[in-house]
């Protein structure tokens, strides 16, 4: 039956609610409140083989989330700091980083979908509706507690005696202090580590793909190309914590397009060497753009043209990326000539 087909007698007899909202709009109130929707029941209320399952599929949610919790503190404790697995479509990567990631995701997902389906499937779905009443206190009650406020404020001498007020400032304002102090313990100091790589005039580029050295004729015009230092193996003690100082992109892009002057005295036929660690927070650039020589970064779109010293002409990195000046030896290969002539990757507070 349609609303025009409805009988008079069926139609709330009340114009208003509780809380003064309108049931039926009229010329007066022509936005009525619709009120809530019937009630209906889930398959859960009715059939309790139904709210079993839930019940089990709620607690093997909270089961996987223990067990990936166990998972974190084993993984933790477990993998050295410096290994490293290959892990498709990431590439090289840290062991531990991966699993303390991946387990502590799994947990916490874990939880929040234990939680989504009890509430969805077991616990009471009934809307309640209440009224609201204001937040304010009332104008008596607003007065008392000024008048309380005020109160202790002379009883505590606190205006008189001067001494006592100043002192406990400044023991207020020192004591954060004992904090600040504590976070020298948080790790050694990085010193001028930031600074320095492990490129040095005379080091061989090493291809990160074949881990063979690299001459001209290996990169082609508009190609992207990912080189390390020689004598960097992913198997070694640090070798991630140096291949994310020493990582590089070489593109090759006619000389007569190259823009920077600089920029083109330190490329060899073309070849242009670039730290491939974003200077907004440390991302890998690995897309780049044939036609308009851009490479981005995927993490937050800092965009670099690498024709024109790899300036930033969109996103939120703060500054070019570091070029390392290349040649090439007497037998032909690709190989720096120098360590980069600032430090990579993002800004910090004592870079100048």
């Amino acid at each position: 039956m349609s609303s025009q087909e409805t009988p008079d007698e069926k139609l709330p007899a009340e114009q208003g609610s509780a809380h003064g909202a309108v049931r039926v709009a009229d010329e007066k109130n022509p936005f009525a409140d619709p009120g809530l929707p019937p009630h209906e029941p889930r398959i859960q209320d009715i059939d309790e083989r139904a709210a079993k399952r839930s019940e089990r599929t709620v607690a093997l949610l909270f089961t996987l989330s223990m067990l990936a919790t166990v998972g974190f503190i084993a993984s933790f404790v477990a993998i050295p700091i410096d290994k490293s697995v290959y892990i498709f479509p990431l590439g090289q990567i840290g062991a531990m980083n991966f699993a303390l990631g991946t387990t502590l995701g799994v947990a916490l997902f874990a939880i929040g979908a234990g939680a989504v389906h009890w509430a969805r499937t077991l616990m009471s779905d009934h809307e309640l509706t209440d009224e609201r009443h204001p937040i304010a206190a009332p104008p008596e009650v607003r007065e008392q507690v000024m008048e309380d406020f005020r109160q202790g404020a002379k009883e505590s001498v606190i205006g008189r005696r001067k001494l006592i007020r100043n002192t406990m400032f400044g023991a207020l304002a020192l004591f954060p202090l004992s904090g600040v102090v504590l976070l020298r313990d948080l790790g050694p100091l990085p010193e001028d580590k930031l600074r320095h790589t492990l490129w040095a005039k005379g080091k061989l580029l090493i291809n990160m793909n074949t881990n063979e050295p690299m001459r001209p004729s290996d990169i082609a015009v508009g190609s992207l190309t990912f080189a390390k230092p020689e004598g960097l193996e992913e198997d070694e003690h640090g070798f991630m914590n140096e291949i994310a100082k020493a990582a590089l992109m070489l593109v090759r892009i006619q000389p007569d397009n190259i823009k920077d002057k600089q920029s083109l005295e330190w490329s060899h036929q073309g070849i242009l060497a670039y730290s491939k660690i974003c200077t907004h927070v440390g991302c890998p650039i690995s897309l780049y753009e044939q036609q308009t020589h851009h490479a981005l970064c995927p993490c937050h779109q800092s965009t670099f043209d690498l024709a024109d010293g790899a300036r930033v002409i969109f996103g939120p990195a703060g500054h070019a990326l570091p070029q390392l000046r290349i040649g090439v030896n007497d037998e032909g290969y690709l190989e720096a000539l120098g360590d980069f002539d600032e430090p990579v990757g993002p800004s910090f507070w004592e870079r100048g």
